[in-house]
C-alpha cells in the first residue's frame, strides 16, 4: 500500500542552481534542505515546504519536463497569477482553479487552488 509521496525528482543543467535556489525559495516559498554529503558533490538542490519536497539534479544532457510535472497545491492561486502574469488560468479539473508555469529551466510546474 502506497501511504504518500516523499519527493518529486526534476532535472537541472550543471550551474542552474543558483536559478534554481531563486524560484523554489524566492518565488514558490520553499525552503532549501542540504543533500546528505554522499550525494552534494553531484550537484543540484532540494527544497521543501508543508508535505512537499522537490529534488532538482543534474543531468548532463538536460532536457525540460514540458509535459510530465508536480502539482503544487497552494492557499491562494491569485498570489501566483500575480508572479506569473504570462501564466493563463484553466478551470478544466472540476473543483480546482490552476494554472501551469516554468521554472528558470524550463520544467513544467503546475500551481492549484481547491475552489
Amino acid at each position: 500500500m502506497i501511504r504518500g509521496l516523499h519527493h518529486v525528482q526534476l532535472a537541472a543543467p550543471r550551474g542552474s542552481e543558483p536559478l534554481l535556489r531563486e524560484f523554489y525559495v524566492g518565488v514558490l516559498g520553499l525552503r532549501e534542505v542540504p543533500k546528505p554529503p554522499e550525494l552534494a558533490g553531484r550537484g543540484g538542490a532540494w527544497f521543501r515546504g508543508d508535505g512537499v519536497e522537490v529534488h532538482l539534479g543534474v543531468e548532463d544532457d538536460f532536457r525540460p519536463a514540458r509535459k510530465a510535472h508536480p502539482a503544487f497545491v497552494v492557499d491562494n492561486l491569485d498570489v501566483y497569477i500575480a508572479k506569473f502574469p504570462g501564466s493563463v488560468p484553466d478551470e478544466l479539473a472540476p473543483g480546482w482553479r490552476r494554472i501551469y508555469v516554468s521554472d528558470p529551466v524550463g520544467n513544467r510546474i503546475e500551481l492549484l487552488h481547491l475552489v
